[in-house]
């Protein structure tokens, strides 16, 4: 189960206009706290907190959820009114994420640390409690080249969001190549396309925009071969809508890509949430389930 992350939210043209954003952390603090077994991510997190703070927030939350039920999903966020409302306008957040991280890793092994860099300077400082898992897995948001570089330089997973299946083929054929080059493990590669699932294929794509989205899309992804971005078809699993069978073949698709955890982004039909999720878990997962490997994942948002 995923979380988006936003201080002050301002929706996509694409989304509902309502401004309202629960606060993630807290939300995902009260799913573990009366769950077993879902896996918590946060995809993503935006840095705009102290890193001491995430730092001690995710510990926090992996110790109340237990071993392995934890992931932070962290990337540069898109909006900088976001950054500039709490003083950090002008901050190179590339640099600010991979100094994050940093930090992360150095406060979660309990023992006191000292850090200078370009964004943050204390000394003697511990972080208690620590992470069961001390080494509590961070995986990169992001969909540029950049972002499943950095993935592999000091992550253990990319995870980008709404992205066509023949740009998450390229990266991650290059992550790959990185990896091995650097004689480093491949990352695990999660996907976070708009999923909307409904008993025909109208009723799917009720509240679906395809021109806002695509008008998002355009200027970062490869264009399609039909050389617009008019159908679902030039989407390429960047939304996936329509009934459970083509869902399920739309998933298939994109594990295809190389992808290893899906996520059901429902953000499309979130006046029905409970309904699309119990519809996906009755007449989607147990069909995924016989056909992929153990190894694949799927998860919601």
């Amino acid at each position: 189960m995923w979380v988006r992350d936003h201080i002050v939210y301002r929706p996509h043209g694409h989304e509902s206009p309502d401004p309202t954003f629960w606060e993630p952390l807290v939300t995902l603090g009260a799913v573990a706290g009366c769950t077993e077994r879902l896996v918590l991510g946060t995809g993503a997190l935006i840095p705009y907190r102290h890193p001491l703070q995430t730092a001690l927030a995710m510990a926090t939350l992996e110790r109340i959820a237990g071993p392995g039920r934890v992931i932070l999903g962290i990337g540069l966020g898109s909006f900088d009114h976001e950054f500039e409302a709490v003083g950090m306008g002008g901050w190179d957040r590339r640099k600010v994420v991979r100094e994050q991280v940093e930090i992360f890793r150095r406060a979660w092994t309990g023992e006191t640390i000292d850090h200078a860099g370009e964004y943050y300077d204390f000394s003697d400082l511990q972080v208690h409690p620590t992470p069961i898992d001390r080494d509590l897995p961070i995986w990169y948001s992001g969909t540029s080249q950049a972002a499943a570089r950095r993935a592999v330089e000091y992550c253990q997973g990319w995870i980008p969001g709404r992205m066509p299946r023949r740009d998450i083929r390229k990266r991650v054929d290059r992550m790959r190549r990185l990896s091995e080059e650097a004689d480093k493990p491949m990352p695990a590669v999660g996907a976070i396309p708009y999923v909307s699932v409904s008993s025909t294929m109208e009723e799917a794509m009720q509240g679906i925009n395809i021109s806002q989205v695509a008008a998002e899309l355009a200027p970062r992804f490869t264009l399609p071969e039909s050389g617009g971005w008019n159908t679902m078809e030039d989407m390429d699993g960047a939304i996936i809508a329509g009934t459970p069978e083509l869902v399920l073949h739309e998933v298939r698709e994109t594990l295809q890509a190389g992808v290893e955890h899906f996520v059901f982004d429902l953000r499309l039909q979130f006046d029905s949430w409970r309904d699309k999720v119990s519809q996906l878990a009755e007449e989607v997962l147990p069909q995924l389930k016989q056909t992929e490997s153990s190894g694949r994942e799927a998860g919601a948002s």
